[in-house]
């Protein structure tokens, strides 16, 4: 019975130091030395929270630019992606109604190539980004919905390239744009 009660003791302690105490001084250090990212990298406009920078969001209007396609619908919880391979017939079907509707969508010839990314849906289903040249297929597009003069349309790209984040530790992955991000800008763009 005493080796029972200094097992449950050991156990208690333990149990209060890493599930409350080492969680909560984390916690409190990660709020202190990077506050934002500790709070979900929120975003926001007029006080108020607009999305996560990390976290991928669906976009179907023609005046938004358009995220990579996701297999959970955005949706945090499953996070996770189809699973399909790449011999999977349903894969293959899913591709090219992403790719038909891409290029409809976008008024683009049949002929162009779409990035990957626009195609598939990511491992996780909430990835963020697309690259730039996703992003400058959809130029048009937006320039059209949202009656863009010239100039306008140029700052449409120009924020594409200033919101263009390379691989990263200079070394990992591609250039690749933030969606989010780039339509919080273009709703500034006149």
């Amino acid at each position: 019975m005493r080796t029972f009660i200094i097992a449950f003791k050991v156990l208690l302690f333990f149990t209060i130091l890493t599930g409350f105490v080492y969680p909560l001084l984390i916690t409190g250090i990660a709020r202190v030395i990077f506050p934002a990212k500790a709070n979900g990298s929120l975003l926001f406009r007029d006080s108020r929270v607009v999305g996560s920078e990390l976290i991928g969001q669906q976009f179907d209007s023609a005046i938004y630019f358009s995220s990579r396609p996701s297999a959970i619908l955005y949706n945090p919880l499953p996070s996770g992606g189809s699973n399909y391979g790449l011999t999977n017939v349903r894969l293959k079907e899913l591709v090219q109604i992403r790719e038909h509707k891409f290029h409809s969508f976008n008024q683009l010839d049949s002929l162009v190539k779409i990035p990957s990314e626009m195609l598939f849906a990511s491992a996780s289903g909430l990835d963020p980004h697309i690259s730039p040249r996703a992003a400058l297929l959809q130029v048009d597009r937006i320039a059209k919905a949202r009656n863009f003069n010239a100039l306008s349309r140029l700052k449409l790209i120009n924020c594409i390239r200033e919101l263009t984040e390379g691989p990263q530790f200079l070394c990992l992955g591609e250039e690749r744009v933030n969606v989010l991000l780039l339509n919080l800008e273009t709703d500034k763009i006149q």
